[in-house]
């Protein structure tokens, strides 16, 4: 179990508030649809000190695989990953012990398709706000996903390598981040934020949205590979391209053809020498298409496309990685906007695509792609709750359990947290939580995190128990 030097808790209680108690504690009241959600009370540290070896007593396993729940076991963690799964364990002198009490233990929830930077911030902000205040905003909604029960979090676009850095050093409470960096993009296509004022662009030279890291713009195969390598060079687990058109950017209609088949290609070559993959923003079919012919290996969204491509997807052993839109995402964009009509067509087509990837047995993830309201950044859970259109409640978490754990490992060597997560088994990483119900019956429960997620645990330490355990 990871616990972080004593030396750091008074500059993490400087940050979030007076350091009491041995665990962290994080209660929120659940925001209603609609309207911003209440600041949530900070944690009392930024880190647990519990001991090095927990033992979860008396508790029902979902192991985010075979989405049914065993009858009653143990489970002992040491250090950061999970020792033992058996009966009748005997407590180790030091051990934290959790009375599990029948509660169901499960694996900490996986986003595949979140960006950590633009979730919570509106648009306008983001274009024109500090990005000193951005980072702060960041950092807030970080440490509210981990206490929604989210782990994991792919980030598929923004520069979160300082937010990623400061999770991990224990600075503040926020989940893994499988960082792409900034999202890569064509002079006028999706991600190419910049007005008729900021042309010409000198090749080679960034663009004035591209020097915060959160976007790059690349107009040759030789762009590409410099733009891929320097993401690679920040730490990037995955390489994020947008091989068509968006719903936000301006420029770029949802028709739009991005990057050449020869850029795809020098993208996907300079990100398998590093050992790891390329995945591509694409909605259309081909869009979809010209990037499988590239050798890309997922697909974000795919909303738009049709069968002969989905059985394209199948043949080649391509990941979807597919968001139940809410309706309440368009509201980012005015009644009447280019945005808007981009976005409907886009919510309109999702679910036949969800139809197809049932159909034809695709290996699909899912994530949110939250952009620029705080207020649906707070739905999280209830946005994959909504998966049940689709699938039912246990195949639902485990697409957002084990199955976007699989997703993740293949980051390679890249991977920033080697291990595996989004499953609870011997040898795995402690990303655990203790759910007061069975959420493979009452899938609502997972909407309700401030009162269904009894414990929280991230990497072998415990962010939240209210189960008053010694």
């Amino acid at each position: 179990m990871r616990i972080l030097a004593r030396s750091m808790l008074p500059t993490a209680c400087l940050l979030f508030a007076a350091c009491t108690g041995d665990v962290v504690t994080h209660e929120t009241a659940a925001p209603q649809p609609g309207t911003a959600p209440a600041p949530a009370p900070a944690p009392t540290s930024t880190a647990s000190a519990t001991p090095q070896v927990v033992l979860f007593r008396n508790v029902r396993v979902f192991d985010g695989v075979s989405g049914s729940v065993s009858g009653a076991q143990d489970v002992l963690v040491r250090g950061n990953r999970i020792e033992r799964i058996a009966t009748g364990l005997e407590t180790e002198s030091g051990a934290h012990v959790i009375d599990g009490g029948g509660r169901v233990l499960m694996p900490g929830l996986i986003d595949a398709h979140w960006h950590s930077m633009m979730a919570a911030p509106s648009l306008g902000a983001i274009l024109t706000g500090d990005q000193r205040y951005l980072t702060v905003i960041a950092g807030a909604e970080s440490t509210r996903t981990l206490m929604r029960g989210f782990t994991s979090v792919r980030d598929v676009g923004g520069n979160s390598f300082g937010l990623k850095q400061a999770v991990d050093e224990g600075v503040l409470p926020g989940p893994r981040i499988y960082g792409s960096g900034a999202m890569i993009s064509v002079t006028s296509g999706h991600g190419d934020f910049r007005q008729a004022a900021n042309l010409p662009r000198t090749m080679g030279a960034p663009g004035p949205t591209d020097l915060e890291g959160d976007t790059a713009i690349a107009d040759s195969p030789d762009e590409v590979r410099m733009r891929v390598r320097e993401q690679l060079m920040r730490g990037a687990a995955q390489i994020k391209l947008t091989a068509g058109g968006g719903v936000s950017s301006p420029h770029s209609p949802l028709d739009a053809i991005t990057f050449t088949p020869a850029e795809l290609r020098a993208a996907v070559e300079a990100a398998n020498n590093w050992g790891t993959y390329v995945t591509v923003h694409a909605y259309t079919s081909q869009a979809v298409r010209e990037a499988i012919d590239a050798g890309v290996k997922v697909i974000e969204h795919g909303s738009l496309m049709d069968e002969d491509t989905a059985r394209l997807i199948a043949r080649h052993g391509v990941w979807l990685s597919i968001q139940p839109f809410p309706v309440e995402l368009g509201n980012a964009f005015p009644p009447g906007s280019v945005e808007r009509a981009k976005f409907d067509e886009v919510f309109t087509g999702n679910n036949h695509a969800y139809d197809l990837a049932k159909k034809h047995g695709l290996k699909t993830a899912w994530g949110t792609d939250v952009l620029f309201s705080a207020e649906l950044a707070a739905q999280q859970g209830a946005i994959l709750a909504s998966l049940t259109r689709w699938y039912t409640p246990a195949e639902t978490l485990v697409m957002a359990t084990g199955t976007n754990g699989e997703l993740l490992q293949l980051s390679g060597k890249r991977n920033p947290y080697p291990g595996e997560v989004g499953v609870v088994k011997e040898g795995a990483l402690a990303d655990l939580l203790l759910v007061d119900g069975d959420p493979t019956v009452d899938i609502s429960l997972i909407t309700r995190p401030e009162q269904s997620f009894k414990v929280i645990m991230k990497d072998g330490v415990v962010y939240k128990d209210t189960l008053g355990n010694p």
